[in-house]
């Protein structure tokens, strides 16, 4: 595990971050990664974000060390890891600088980061319980990479600029055909078709059926401007929503056809251990209360088909509830990076034409040196994103980053749910395999297996 520290920095942010970057210590500067600012300029881009900030804090920034054990990761691994840190952390929504030292016997990060966020510029509280989160994070981190390994999937999402690229292509109504049929193929009712396309990250209106009901389906993917018909004319006519139902009720009527096997005539499982064996009363107490438990669970799911089933469709949905979250993570810490520098570029135009025209540029450089360079900086930036300068709206990205929050947290929470759900479902199947004498573990107990010895 790695050990973690932070403190604020309420003066000489230059100074710390010269200290961070030194070319000495991260091999000239290889180990050396930024987030919405550049670390030859994050002190300005640092200020410029502050001085739009309400609370009066004096905290500038904050300084988070991140120390590995001797020889326990490698320099590139180590780097990663912070990176991965303060992108936990931060959330997209905060600058930063990471660097990693390699000039000690330990190889340790340091990450500097503003004290105000991109978006809404507000300050960073640190307390115990955000240290606690920071801590928590490190530690995940160190488990999912076992100091060694990188955890498998973790694929980065698509830049901003080929999000939007792809926003206007219809090559996604081929995508959603396939989310529709591999959630039908999954689902067993409509309902839980409509969950597993909403855990997808599709938007969904006019799912209800009936007759005052609305005529079509729609679907929209997380990013998309417009939703898209289950028409005919739209999507095929395997994919309106009659034409759904009825496929999902023609694949369950095709599988009750095959005959299921029936446990009630087995024998529930006497417990084994060795006070039930010398207790007549006691083992007759157990055996009621077993059968109690039994009937409970059987009554609450159905049956143990139908309880394999929901644990693999909350199962499926969490899964892919979940897979949407990051994606929505990877596209608002790229919005956000957008956002502030579209405020950047909008602020400082001023100083920019005044430049242009004036009469004595290396005069007029030298007084607004720091607003010319944020302009410089924040207008490649803009134009590397694919980003039209002369639309610019920050209102409309500012409203695009806070929908795509409003999207996560519903996303999270139907996470949280379906994972809350499989724990309670197994918990159940778990009760009824092992009263209905189901268990999969093949290892019996001595008394066991003396019984069966006894029997044979």
């Amino acid at each position: 595990m790695a050990y973690t520290k932070i403190h604020a920095i309420k003066a000489t942010v230059d100074k710390a971050i010269d200290y961070i970057c030194n070319p000495d210590k991260t091999d000239e500067k290889i180990f050396v990664s930024s987030y919405a600012c550049s670390p030859e300029t994050a002190t300005i881009d640092f200020k410029y974000t502050l001085d739009h900030c309400r609370e009066n804090s004096p905290n500038k920034a904050y300084h988070l060390i991140q120390a590995f054990a001797p020889g326990e990761v490698s320099f590139e691994e180590a780097h990663q890891i912070g990176k991965e840190l303060a992108d936990k952390l931060l959330e997209g929504k905060y600058s930063y600088v990471v660097t990693t030292h390699i000039d000690k016997g330990h190889v340790h990060n340091h990450i500097i980061f503003c004290a105000a966020d991109n978006i809404e510029h507000n300050k960073y509280h640190d307390c115990k319980q955000s240290y606690y989160h920071i801590r928590h994070l490190s530690d995940e981190l160190c488990k999912e990479h076992n100091l060694s390994v990188i955890v498998p999937g973790g694929q980065r999402g698509k830049k901003y600029k080929e999000w939007q690229a792809n926003k206007n292509n219809t090559s996604w109504k081929t995508d959603l055909r396939k989310a529709i049929n591999s959630s039908i193929k999954s689902a067993s009712t409509y309902e839980e078709f409509l969950l597993l396309m909403r855990a997808k990250g599709y938007e969904i209106k006019g799912e209800e059926l009936g007759e005052n009901a609305h005529k079509y389906i729609s679907f929209r993917l997380l990013g998309k401007e417009h939703f898209v018909r289950g028409s005919v004319k739209s999507l095929g006519k395997e994919y309106t929503k009659e034409r759904i139902k009825e496929r999902i009720e023609m694949k369950r009527e095709r599988k009750a056809i095959i005959p299921k096997k029936d446990y009630s005539s087995r024998k529930l499982i006497d417990t084994s251990n060795e006070k039930f064996q010398n207790s007549p009363g006691l083992q007759r107490w157990a055996t009621i209360e077993n059968l109690k438990i039994a009937a409970q669970n059987y009554n609450e799911v159905g049956s143990i088909s139908q309880l394999e089933h929901k644990i693999a469709i909350k199962t499926e949905a969490g899964k892919s509830a979940k897979q949407s979250v990051v994606e929505l993570e990877h596209r608002m810490k790229d919005l956000a990076e957008i956002i502030k520098y579209a405020e950047q570029y909008k602020a400082n135009h001023f100083y920019h034409i005044g430049y242009k025209k004036s009469k004595n540029p290396d005069a007029y450089f030298r007084r607004y040196e720091s607003q010319i360079i944020l302009y410089g900086g924040a207008r490649r930036m803009l134009e590397q994103a694919g980003i039209n300068l002369k639309s610019l709206n920050i209102d409309k990205l500012k409203s695009e980053y806070h929908e795509l929050s409003r999207q996560k947290n519903e996303l999270a929470a139907t996470y949280k749910n379906c994972e809350k759900e499989v724990k309670e479902l197994n918990r159940k199947l778990e009760n009824l395999n092992r009263y209905l004498g189901r268990e999969t573990n093949t290892t019996l107990t001595s008394a066991q297996q003396e019984r069966k010895n006894h029997s044979l």
